[in-house]
């Protein structure tokens, strides 16, 4: 659980996804379960073993590697954007964009992100293999970790709700998430 916890918590596009919907009280419950969900099916990958197959196919990794530096750069810019002019977001009921729009958002952060199968395929998938028989304790921990963490953040977030009630502090955010979601591009792009 720790070594999930460990990857898991690390600022990224997905973390700072949630960490909006969360602020916004905006489709929290489904945009948890999804981040959960989906760790857990790529832990599972890892600890069974699917690293070495993603390893062997540079097309697949160079598609993912651009498809998600042009992904997370177009939202970045957008978060740019958002904190440029200003928008005051309304933290409930107005402006709430639908759920099947976050939950495509939210799979794009996922799944177009390469260092998620880096960290969760690769990287947990052999720390597991280590522990022979106990690899499916070991991936069970780290979905643990998951399902707390996202919990935590996706929940937790309403906490920091009066602090938004300000327009200034959804600039702060949209900046932070700008220049995250840009670093990360760029980092893609130069192939780190």
């Amino acid at each position: 659980m720790a070594t999930g916890l460990a990857l898991i918590v690390a600022i990224g596009s997905q973390n700072a996804f949630v960490l909006r919907c969360g602020i916004r009280r905006e489709h929290v419950l489904p945009i948890v379960a999804f981040c959960a969900a989906s760790d857990a099916l790529l832990i599972a990958l890892g600890v069974g073993g699917a690293g070495a197959l993603l390893r062997g196919n540079a097309l697949l990794m160079e598609l993912t590697r651009y498809g998600g530096a042009l992904f997370l750069g177009s939202y970045g810019v957008l978060a740019a954007r958002r904190a440029w002019v200003g928008e005051h977001l309304q933290l409930q009921g107005q402006g709430a964009g639908s759920l099947g729009a976050a939950l495509a958002a939210c799979f794009a952060f996922t799944f177009l992100n390469p260092h998620v199968y880096l960290d969760t395929v690769l990287l947990l998938g052999s720390v597991a293999s280590q522990r022979g028989e106990g690899r499916w304790d070991f991936g069970l921990g780290a979905m643990l970790g998951s399902v707390l963490w996202f919990s935590a953040l996706g929940f937790g977030a309403r906490l920091l709700a009066p602090w938004f009630e300000r327009p200034l502090a959804w600039r702060i955010l949209d900046s932070l998430i700008a220049a995250v979601m840009l670093a990360l591009a760029l980092s893609l792009l130069l192939g780190q």
